[in-house]
């Protein structure tokens, strides 16, 4: 017996900042497995802690060969999102992976309601979401932060976890 399919639609309307964020965490090496794994519980605390603007956690399997792993997150606009990630314990999490990505890669696309896209891919072997089809641009000056990339005015609330400046230069 066939069923009418109950369509239903959201009214964003309270929303009007509304950001979502894809991120992903793909295994590269072996060691890249612990390092994964390690990650799920420290995220699971810092969801649980409800961090001010944050609407909506959802875990993600993107693959299983490569263990990949992601999240998507709603939050209530940019200021929300940027203070989070620049305090602790994200800070401190940034700061270690970009001194050793510890076997694995980083990604994450960042869309906003009211337009925009900004993205960034760390030690990501092949192409995934936007950087699969759009022009690449290395995430140096003016491409550096979200922040940057975005072009909002006016300064952060804090400061990135490492400035650019302190980054090994690429062979």
């Amino acid at each position: 017996m066939a069923r009418k399919v109950k369509r239903i639609t959201v009214d964003l309307s309270g929303y009007p900042d509304l950001v979502v964020v894809y991120l992903g965490m793909r295994v590269n090496l072996l060691s890249g497995l612990k390092t994964l794994l390690g990650f799920g519980p420290k995220i699971q605390a810092a969801v649980k802690a409800a961090p001010e603007g944050l609407l909506l956690h959802e875990n993600l399997i993107i693959s299983l060969f490569p263990p990949h792993v992601g999240m998507r997150q709603y939050w209530r606009d940019f200021q929300s999102l940027e203070t989070w990630a620049r305090s602790e314990p994200h800070r401190a999490w940034w700061k270690q992976f970009l001194r050793d990505s510890g076997g694995t890669g980083f990604w994450h696309e960042t869309y906003f309601l009211r337009g925009g896209i900004e993205a960034i891919y760390d030690d990501i072997p092949r192409p995934l979401g936007l950087l699969a089809f759009a022009p690449s641009r290395e995430a140096l000056g003016p491409m550096f932060s979200s922040r940057q990339r975005l072009g909002i005015a006016g300064a952060a609330a804090a400061p990135p976890p490492v400035a650019e400046l302190d980054l090994d230069p690429q062979p």
